[in-house]
C-alpha cells in the first residue's frame, strides 16, 4: 500500500513539475566541452552566435561557430571541466562559467543563453585564458 502511494506521488509530481527532473543545460554543455564535442555544443547555438576565442571576436553562423570550436579543440584537447558559476533562476535567460583544463593551460568559458520559443540557445560564447 505504501509503495503504491509512493509511486502515485512520484508520478503526480512529475506531471506537475516536469522541469524538476530535467538536467540543466549548463551541466550538459560542461560534459560536451569535456569530450570536445563541438557538434553537440553547436546544436545549442542560436542561428548566429557571438564567439570570442582568446583575442578573436566576431558574429558567426551556427555552422561557422561549430568549425571554429572544432579547431579550438584540436589545438587545446580538454582534460577536464568544472562548472564555476551558473545562473538558472531567470525563466528566459541562462548564464554559466565553465573552467576547461587542457594539458597546457586552463580556459574560462562564459556561456550566455536566451530562450527562443521553448529552448535555451547560446547567443554568446567566450573562451579566454583563466586568470591566476
Amino acid at each position: 500500500m505504501i509503495r503504491s502511494l509512493l509511486l502515485l506521488f512520484i508520478s503526480i509530481t512529475s506531471i506537475y513539475r516536469p522541469t524538476a527532473f530535467q538536467a540543466d543545460i549548463i551541466d550538459d554543455l560542461s560534459a560536451y566541452f569535456k569530450t570536445s564535442n563541438s557538434k553537440e555544443i553547436a546544436k545549442n547555438f542560436a542561428s548566429t552566435i557571438e564567439l570570442i576565442i582568446v583575442d578573436e571576436e566576431d558574429v558567426y553562423s551556427k555552422a561557422q561557430g561549430e568549425q571554429i570550436l572544432r579547431d579550438f579543440f584540436i589545438k587545446h584537447p580538454p582534460v577536464k571541466t568544472s562548472i564555476f558559476h551558473k545562473i538558472n533562476t531567470n525563466p528566459s535567460y541562462r548564464f554559466g562559467v565553465i573552467l576547461l583544463s587542457t594539458s597546457k593551460e586552463t580556459f574560462r568559458i562564459s556561456i550566455t543563453l536566451k530562450k527562443f520559443n521553448s529552448n535555451f540557445l547560446i547567443t554568446e560564447l567566450r573562451i579566454e585564458p583563466a586568470k591566476g
